[in-house]
């Protein structure tokens, strides 16, 4: 008899259902989000005919907790099922649309018993390989904090102190570099920029880190604090230099994390046996193969072919046909930070491979706008990105872009 078992997860408590393979209850119960709660939930599956070459295969909505963690280290195939996608199911069961925990681990557990072809179990990565996805997701993370802090100084300092900006613009980082935070943790207000010597700004910029041209940069930003413009109330000057502060705090708090957390997910990627093969690739580094790799996973059974990876990325287009009519669209439901990789990827093989240049103008001339180009790209570089690391070799350059060759005339004798 087949059974399946479906987990309607909460915060502190989660709702078990077991069906067989009729859609007959089994059992039903409310676990605690503790070690007692796994272990009445292993004994309720052991109860019912789970065995260690045979296990019971479990539908949830989620696929992060401990609760999943720790059914994962069993070996039992894991299901995690879009809300969305059970939020349809259940209309199967209650035409009057009420809804409970109970019956939402019965759909669930339903879910498996009549569709379970269509539903992927998550991926058996290894430890190392989850590890790289919690480093490289959370440095993803701490950089969309880090940007996001960086604007709302930024926007602050347009209200009462546009000179500062205008003083470190033309650097790369601008606000997010380790001198501009310097130099405006010790000179928050316009009143007090304007009297900072250049001794006081070599001795900040050396603070910093900066090295070389101390003595240039510090007569440029000294003269750049120095431009006449307009300035708020004093008093009011001064509270705004103090909230100035407090968002300083705020950035170097995310600056600090999305750095550490650089440190810590490129040196766990390269010790992975695929970071070798990844990097290889023309606008891959480090960091951004951890990203790739994060994603992908590294099991291997996971994309039987490329092109469930293309459609799991983005990069596939999706057809819509009904009738006449037919229309060839961007895929919108994908992993967004495979996505946002992936554009990132493409963008940088332009300038690192002169076959994903030329396949990129390729596209351009043939009527693609920028966008469209540089995802057609990099539905390319997942091809042969599935390709390599299924058979284990490393990035070719002639065989992922070979050069047509021109053909031969016979001269007739």
């Amino acid at each position: 008899m087949t059974v399946t078992c479906g987990i309607d997860w909460a915060s502190d408590h989660h709702d078990v259902a077991l069906v067989d393979h009729e859609g007959t209850l089994l059992a039903r119960a409310r676990i605690t989000d503790d070690a007692a709660g796994l272990q009445q939930l292993l004994d309720l599956l052991t109860t019912h005919g789970d065995r260690e070459d045979a296990p019971i295969p479990v539908a949830i909505e989620t696929s992060r907790g401990l609760l999943v963690a720790c059914l994962r280290a069993t070996k039992r195939p894991i299901y995690a099922i879009n809300p969305m996608a059970a939020s349809r199911y259940r209309d199967r069961h209650a035409v009057a649309r009420k809804k409970s925990d109970h019956l939402d681990a019965m759909v669930l557990a339903n879910i498996l018993r009549t569709d379970k072809a269509a539903h992927r179990p998550l991926p058996d990565d290894s430890e190392l390989a989850q590890a790289i996805a919690v480093l490289a997701r959370a440095q993803q993370d701490a950089v969309w904090d880090r940007t996001q802090a960086g604007n709302k100084l930024r926007s602050h300092l347009r209200e009462y102190f546009p000179g500062f900006l205008a003083a470190f613009q033309p650097r790369r980082e601008g606000l997010c570099s380790k001198a501009a935070r310097v130099v405006l943790a010790a000179a928050p207000t316009p009143e007090q920029a304007a009297k900072l010597t250049r001794t006081q700004l070599c001795s900040l910029l050396k603070k910093a880190g900066r090295q070389r041209g101390v003595e240039a940069e510090a007569e440029r930003l000294r003269q750049a604090l120095r431009v006449p413009q307009m300035r708020q109330l004093p008093q009011v000057e001064q509270a705004m230099g103090r909230q100035t502060i407090a968002l300083l705090r705020q950035l170097d708090a995310a600056c600090t994390s999305a750095d550490d957390l650089t440190a810590a997910a490129v040196e766990s990627f390269e010790a992975h046996p695929d970071a070798e093969i990844i990097t290889s690739f023309p606008g891959l580094g480090s960091l951004t193969g951890a990203r790739v790799l994060a994603e992908i996973g590294d099991d291997r059974s996971r994309f039987t072919d490329a092109k469930g990876l293309k459609a799991f990325a983005g990069a596939a287009p999706v057809t819509r046909a009904s009738g006449r009519s037919l229309a060839v669209m961007a895929r919108r439901v994908k992993n967004q930070r495979l996505a946002s990789v992936g554009y990132v990827w493409a963008f940088a093989a332009l300038t690192a491979s002169p076959g994903a240049r030329a396949h990129y103008d390729r596209r351009r001339a043939d009527g693609d706008r920028h966008t469209a180009a540089q995802r057609n790209l990099f539905n390319r570089m997942l091809g042969c990105l599935h390709h390599c690391l299924t058979k284990r070799t490393h990035y070719d350059e002639a065989t992922a872009f070979p050069v047509p060759q021109a053909p031969q005339l016979s001269v007739a004798a």
